[in-house]
């Protein structure tokens, strides 16, 4: 039977868990990942260990975060066979509960080799809501079968939930700063070509950009190149 009010304190726990974490000035989207797992692992009832998957196309999956090396070798079983409850998560439904591997009839080879090379018995993955045309999951587990309650998934849905939107949240921010390096490094190159040229900002960006297409190199890459090369020979 579930508490409610045990229920609403875990639900404001986990809230604050993740916006704490993700308001922290040092967190880039690799730490929220990572720490997303081991909050997970601690606060899901049952859990004793937690990953992430990922799959951006059918036959790719990767395992951003684990806080043990079963969730990493449970996911490389589901890369194998293309089968197993946390893809069947992040491609079909909500939750994937199984209950007892030794009894799981779902994904047979999953099973075999999981029972096979891990000590896990018992698994609940929740769908993550990824941007970027990306799928995943956020996976619990545990040796011990029937590990689950009801309170683990509702507990699990909110927290997928909180994670889905601190890491696409971080991932922006990642994505956004690394535009801002960018842009400088492209002023930079830009101002070096318009002092020795004496051309004007958008003759000196076409010149960037001939110069990528002619050498089939990135635009930042170019200009990362020009720069680099003007500081060494200043020293």
């Amino acid at each position: 039977m579930i508490d409610p009010a045990g229920m609403e304190a875990a639900h404001l726990r986990v809230a604050e868990i993740v916006q704490g974490l993700h308001n922290r000035s040092d967190t880039d989207s690799d730490t929220v990942v990572a720490e997303l797992a081991e909050i997970a692992a601690a606060e899901i009832p049952g859990a004793q260990y937690a990953g992430i998957t990922l799959t951006r196309n059918a036959n790719r999956i990767e395992t951003p975060a684990a806080t043990h090396h079963w969730p990493l070798l449970l996911d490389k079983i589901q890369q194998q066979h293309l089968e197993g409850p946390c893809l069947t998560a992040a491609w079909e439904e909500r939750v994937v509960h199984v209950r007892d591997l030794e009894t799981e009839d779902r994904f047979p080879n999953y099973r075999r080799d999981a029972l096979a090379e891990t000590p896990i018995r018992a698994i609940m993955a929740f769908q993550l809501f990824i941007a970027d045309e990306t799928l995943g999951a956020l996976n619990v587990y545990a040796e011990t079968a029937e590990a689950f309650t009801p309170e683990s998934r509702t507990l699990g849905l909110i927290f997928a939930a909180h994670s889905s939107v601190a890491w696409n949240s971080a991932r922006r921010e990642d994505q956004f700063k690394r535009a801002l390096s960018s842009r400088d490094i492209i002023g930079q190159a830009k101002g070096m070509i318009m002092e020795r040229y004496r051309v004007d900002a958008v003759q000196a960006f076409e010149l960037l950009r001939k110069l990528s297409q002619d050498t089939n190199v990135p635009l930042i890459k170019v200009a990362g190149e020009l720069v680099a090369d003007a500081q060494a020979s200043a020293r």
